[in-house]
């Protein structure tokens, strides 16, 4: 889902959305991230996060966001079709695209009630730790997959090596 065309972080119908899960009190976590060249470590990662409430919702880095992240070689999957895969994923609930460098104006929308990033994240360094943690809410490091990354693919795509030769 791209971002409201208001310019604000969140379409409104991700707000109509966000509106009845608070009402039926459901608890909502965020994580957000490129989610290029989407792989196992995405999948076990975005289960862990689901499994801390009853929603997820996946903040995804806007095609300009990547370039201006992680150079002018990514992303390698444009961001609707990023968001589309994760939509499609029975663990997230809600996929947003938000162009900004960190999805801290995102957060402050969503106001998750946990907000969550990989354990290469100290949970200090977690953009958005202070807001989330000054309305009660909580803020996790899910440990991540080891040797498990769109870095990595990236690499032994490039070097023409299979996933038996890694």
């Amino acid at each position: 889902m791209s971002p409201g065309a208001s310019g604000g972080p969140l379409p409104d119908e991700a707000r109509s959305t966000l509106a009845a899960w608070r009402a039926a009190g459901e608890r909502i976590v965020f994580t957000n991230g490129v989610f290029d060249l989407l792989h196992r470590g995405h999948a076990e990662y975005l289960a862990k996060a689901r499994a801390l409430g009853e929603r997820l919702v996946v903040g995804v880095n806007s095609d300009a966001s990547v370039r201006r992240l992680k150079g002018p070689a990514r992303p390698i999957v444009a961001a609707e079709d990023r968001a589309a895969l994760l939509q499609a994923l029975a663990c997230v609930d809600l996929a947003v695209i938000f162009d900004d460098d960190t999805p801290v104006r995102l957060i402050e929308a969503v106001r998750p009630d946990v907000l969550v990033k990989g354990g290469d994240w100290a949970v200090a360094q977690i953009v958005g730790r202070e807001l989330v943690e000054s309305y009660g809410g909580r803020v996790l490091s899910i440990p991540l997959r080891e040797g498990c990354g769109t870095s990595v693919l990236v690499e032994r795509i490039r070097a023409g090596r299979s996933a038996l030769e890694a």
